[in-house]
């Protein structure tokens, strides 16, 4: 079983933080999904999640910044099973702050446009579910 953190950062315009993957992606090329990745061997999934964050756009939480928010398993033909772990919280930062680590582009993007967009698969699974949760409200203040 594959295992991988991802992070839902919202800004207090209510936009959420997306990354478009390029078409180097071995997974879902070319479509917007959510920050994260792999689990490495002997780490936690919620360590993982800051790595990734920072890795991913050089943004830095303290701990006890993210909060969980669901666990997610996909299967799929082409892929081994996986599971999700989902952290979000609340930002301040914009995309001037964000420095692209892997991808095409990572940005905040506003949830009005957000069905036009090429979702990547878990994407596309969890942020209608997202942005319709009390989570979601009180992050966006």
């Amino acid at each position: 079983m594959v295992r991988l953190a991802c992070v839902l950062l919202v800004d207090r315009r209510g936009r959420v933080l997306l990354q478009e993957r390029d078409e180097h992606a071995a997974v879902d090329p070319e479509k917007w999904g959510l920050v994260g990745g792999h689990v490495e061997d002997g780490e936690d999934y919620e360590p993982a999640a800051y790595r990734e964050l920072e890795e991913e756009t050089g943004v830095v939480l303290p701990p006890g910044a993210l909060r969980f928010w669901r666990e997610v398993t996909r299967s799929r033909p082409d892929l081994d099973d996986a599971t999700f772990r989902i952290w979000c919280a609340g930002t301040y930062l914009d995309d001037a702050d964000i420095v692209v680590g892997e991808g095409r582009q990572i940005v905040f993007v506003d949830p009005a446009r957000i069905g036009g967009l090429d979702l990547a698969d878990l994407a596309e699974a969890v942020l209608p579910e997202f942005l319709g949760s009390a989570d979601y409200r009180a992050l966006r203040g």
